[in-house]
């Protein structure tokens, strides 16, 4: 038996979190942890309340939207956005932790990322915006990339 180091732990975690998604273009999960414990988690849909996607439509893809441009059409909130929300409803401070994704970030949720003093960011696969990489550069935020093994589904 082979047992799980903590990105692999964590990061299987993350894909777990993106099977609660309701976006019908891409489902994206996301766990932050620190101390090898989780703080929280999220995953990409609509605001709470609100309809959701998978009820209403996709209004980026009625207006024929490419991926990683305009965000602010979306009705959903990314999983990095939910899983920094969440913690702050709590009044949980995420300084110092890492965020595990299954994608890597846009350049909004980077933007949010940086200043809710995340230190580390592991992603498993990429997305088709990469300009959060220099963002994190700048801000000392270490990347680390925990891909599928072969055969490995969630």
């Amino acid at each position: 038996m082979e047992r799980l180091g903590w990105d692999e732990y964590f990061m299987q975690i993350a894909y777990l979190c993106a099977k609660r998604s309701t976006c019908l273009r891409r489902q994206v999960g996301a766990v932050i942890a620190a101390g090898n414990q989780i703080i929280s988690t999220g995953y990409n849909g609509a605001c709470s309340k609100l309809e959701e996607c998978l009820d209403v439509g996709c209004l980026r893809d009625e207006l024929k939207i490419p991926s990683g441009e305009r965000h602010e059409v979306c009705r959903a909130v990314h999983a990095e956005q939910n899983a920094i929300i969440q913690a702050a409803v709590r009044g949980v401070s995420l300084k110092g932790g890492t965020l595990y994704c299954t994608h890597s970030p846009c350049i909004l949720c980077a933007k949010m990322i940086v200043n809710a003093q995340i230190k580390r960011c592991v992603i498993s696969e990429g997305y088709s915006e990469q300009k959060y990489a220099e963002l994190f550069a700048q801000a000392g935020i270490e990347v680390c990339r925990v891909p599928l093994k072969t055969g490995e589904t969630f």
